[in-house]
Order: C-alpha cells, then sequence, then structure tokens
C-alpha cells in the first residue's frame, strides 16, 4: 500500500470538449474493491455522497451529498456555504458490474451524465470518469469537485489519511479556471 500521498499539483480532468470533462486516476486494486466504493452509499459517502443506487439499467440513482462529513480543514468557502446538504437523482443508462456504470444525473434543470469505466492495471484500477451535458460554469467547477472527490478515495484506498475537502477544491477550483 502506498504511504504517500500523490503529489497534489497534479491536475487530473481536463475539458475533452464544450460540456465534457473527462478525469483520469489510477487507484490501487483490485476491481472489486473500486466497483464497491462507486456502488455501495456507505463506502460512496466516504469520498462523493451517500444514496441508493438500483443497479440496473432503467434503476434509480440518489445522490445525497452533505460535504460537511468529508475530511476538512476550513470552513465552507462563501459561494458554496448555501449547498449544505443536497441531493441528485437520475437513471442508471449502462451497467456492466466491475467494468462500466452510467447514469444521469438532473443537475438544476438539465440532465447531464455520468459514466465511471474501470481498467484493471496489473494490482491497480484504471478509474475514468466521463461527464457530459454541462454548463460552461458547472465543468470548471466539476473539474476541481471530480478531482478532489477521487482524490480523497485514492487517499482512503491506499491508507494515507484524506486531503481536506474544500481547501483542496478551492485550490484545484482556481487552477483549472486558470487552464481554461
Amino acid at each position: 500500500m502506498n504511504s504517500v500521498r500523490e503529489t497534489q499539483t497534479q491536475l487530473h480532468s481536463t475539458l475533452v470538449e464544450p460540456g465534457t470533462v473527462r478525469l483520469e486516476r489510477l487507484l490501487p486494486g483490485p476491481v472489486e474493491r473500486i466497483w464497491a466504493y462507486l456502488t455501495e452509499s456507505g463506502k460512496r459517502a466516504k469520498w462523493l455522497a451517500a444514496g441508493e443506487f438500483d443497479l440496473r439499467v432503467g434503476g434509480k440513482v440518489r445522490l445525497e451529498f452533505d460535504n460537511s462529513k468529508l475530511p476538512n480543514d476550513s470552513d465552507t468557502p462563501e459561494k458554496y456555504k448555501n449547498l449544505g446538504k443536497h441531493q441528485f437523482e437520475g437513471v442508471i443508462t449502462r451497467l456492466e458490474p466491475l467494468r462500466l456504470l452510467a447514469y444521469t444525473w438532473t443537475w438544476g434543470s438539465a440532465d447531464t451524465e455520468v459514466s465511471y469505466e474501470l481498467t484493471p492495471r496489473g494490482k491497480d484500477v484504471l478509474l475514468v470518469i466521463v461527464h457530459r451535458r454541462l454548463s460552461d460554469e458547472v465543468a470548471r467547477s466539476v473539474m476541481g469537485g471530480w478531482d478532489v472527490h477521487t482524490g480523497i478515495l485514492a487517499d482512503i484506498l491506499n491508507g494515507v489519511e484524506p486531503r481536506p475537502f474544500w481547501s483542496t477544491h478551492s485550490r484545484l477550483e482556481k487552477q483549472y479556471a486558470a487552464r481554461l
């Protein structure tokens, strides 16, 4: 197990086309372990959001965010204070257990779509997240969000103290904004 957290200067998300963000992160496997952190509410709550998934095509997805329960070292930035706990819903559009999970994610009045693809790489697993149909403003925030959330997941899987959510998100959001 890696005992040192990855350098926090590496950016993992890219804007591959307008409204589409792609993130790649190599995680310690096996693939079954990563799949559990994607699909099981209790494990997913440690790095992203709780909420039940009806694991079948057409099944409902509920994401219950409470970023105050994620590792933190500072207060919530002013522009995010009104979010508090929030919930998103969607429907599973593709499902290949241990390999691919995709679902709609209702964001405001728009249905975005997020997909997670897992590819074994020796003892590790390449996680590829693609989030589609985002407005430009939301895409900038999502790039930093996916980066910090999956960074927390990597820290948990590597057995190191997870990075703080808000200070990392704020730093990444600025770095991504400077790139666009």
